[in-house]
């Protein structure tokens, strides 16, 4: 029975293994349909007995404005063109922040917050951080940046029920993702952290003066510039002959 037992577990893994990388790879290419977070999102609406309507409309990396492009970046993961999936230096001064006590302080790149969001739940467990480093590390394998950072725009949470650029822009700003201004861009990145409290479109004082620092902090990684460090259509770890 042991046998049998571990035989049929190393099975489920290896399906579990295969399967994921298979939906890894082909989200490569096709856009998710949606999102784990957004099912959480919309069962938690009905548990409280106030369904809410998803707004989400993916667009793709061309129709992005790069203003929003290096905003979020400047904002979430300003070290996103050169990490692996890991920012190691910010984890260290997270753990060392959240043992001196206080306020809890989080570390993940914008690839760990795409793995997440895209595949897993809510939750500060070790289960469930374990995975997500499972996924980031495919994520970041079989993507290449300028994908992730697609996904990430189109599934990022921007109110109550708005997923990505295109729904937050005409929800805030009551135009398209591809008219956004750059004060505009910078108060939707403004929000990232808490963004079913905080408004871009009514920011408080708060909200304001991180707009502020995110353009300024724009403009000192090179603004727009940056964006062609982000390795074009290959993963970032493919040698320059192969892309040749």
């Amino acid at each position: 029975m042991l046998r049998t037992f571990r035989r049929r577990l190393l099975k489920t893994l290896f399906w579990l293994i295969a399967g994921s990388c298979l939906l890894v790879l082909v989200l490569r290419w096709v856009p998710p349909p949606g999102s784990a977070l957004m099912v959480e999102r919309k069962i938690e609406s009905w548990i409280d007995g106030k369904p809410i309507d998803l707004q989400r409309t993916w667009v793709s990396w061309d129709a992005l404005p790069d203003d929003l492009k290096m905003a979020v970046i400047a904002a979430e993961d300003q070290k996103f063109a050169e990490h692996w999936g890991f920012d190691v230096a910010a984890i260290q001064a997270a753990l060392a922040h959240n043992q001196a006590g206080g306020s809890v302080r989080g570390a993940s790149t914008l690839s760990q917050q795409v793995a997440k969001n895209l595949f897993l739940w809510s939750g500060r467990s070790w289960l469930r951080k374990g995975i997500e480093v499972w996924f980031t590390g495919l994520v970041e394998l079989l993507w290449p940046k300028q994908r992730i950072l697609e996904v990430y725009l189109n599934s990022a949470e921007w109110s109550e029920g708005v997923f990505g650029a295109e729904a937050a822009a005409h929800h805030h700003f009551n135009t398209g993702a591809s008219y956004l201004s750059a004060r505009q861009a910078s108060l939707l990145a403004a929000v990232l952290p808490n963004p079913r409290e905080w408004s871009a479109s009514r920011p408080s004082a708060y909200v304001n003066q991180r707009a502020n620092w995110i353009r300024q902090q724009v403009r000192q990684l090179g603004g727009s510039h940056y964006l062609t460090r982000l390795g074009g259509t290959y993963p970032a770890w493919w040698p320059q002959s192969w892309r040749d």
